[in-house]
């Protein structure tokens, strides 16, 4: 499961990864959680450092993966586990040279031949969708649906699917039945009353 932060103004972007990190760690699953931090484009790069230092503090004691998204720069100045790349951003080729042959990259994607490109360019997972719908980020394409997710998921045999849009705990399961290793949410933990126990119940959704 990878969870995204939500750090707009307001947002304790930390609290939240603290109390998934927590969650998972109950469970012996924090190498089943991932943290993928995100801001929004016009903030600024010190403030983005700053966040992104923050919670691999919080997640490297733990095991959890940190990645952080768009900002390559960024994921290697806090020395974060690697990064993800959406298709406004740098290729997935571009971005791997930059970050090197080692680091964890994960590429968007929407259909087949995306998938089998950006895995030959070097990804090491995709995230994929929106699957459902989703109100957390405005002007995305419509919902690919559970069927499409499984038939990317088998065009790339081997390579990790992450589905990614309108997901929840009664959701989930589907889309890993489906072929989806994980999932990524944003709203279901980070607007959730209790961020703990939504990942509590993710996590066991997905086992």
């Amino acid at each position: 499961m990878h969870l995204i932060t939500d750090a707009r103004p307001g947002r304790d972007a930390v609290a939240v990864v603290t109390a998934a990190v927590a969650a998972a760690g109950r469970l012996g699953a924090s190498d089943r959680l991932a943290v993928q931090v995100r801001v929004e484009d016009d903030v600024t790069d010190r403030a983005a450092y700053e966040l992104a230092a923050a919670i691999v503090d919080v997640c490297r004691p733990a095991g959890v993966l940190c990645l952080v998204n768009d900002r390559l720069h960024v994921a290697l100045a806090v020395g974060a586990d690697g990064a993800h790349v959406g298709a406004e951003d740098l290729p997935v080729a571009a971005a791997r040279k930059v970050l090197g042959p080692v680091a964890v990259l994960g590429g968007t994607c929407r259909d087949e031949s995306a998938a089998r490109a950006a895995v030959a360019d070097g990804a090491s997972y995709l995230g994929v969708g929106p699957a459902f719908e989703t109100v957390t980020k405005p002007g995305l394409p419509a919902p690919l649906g559970v069927a499409k997710i499984g038939s990317v998921a088998a065009s790339v045999p081997g390579v990790p699917i992450v589905a990614i849009g309108g997901v929840t705990a009664d959701n989930a399961g589907e889309l890993r039945r489906a072929g989806a290793a994980g999932v990524a949410v944003v709203g279901a933990v980070a607007n959730a009353a209790d961020p703990f126990e939504a990942t509590e119940r993710l996590l066991k959704a997905l086992s």
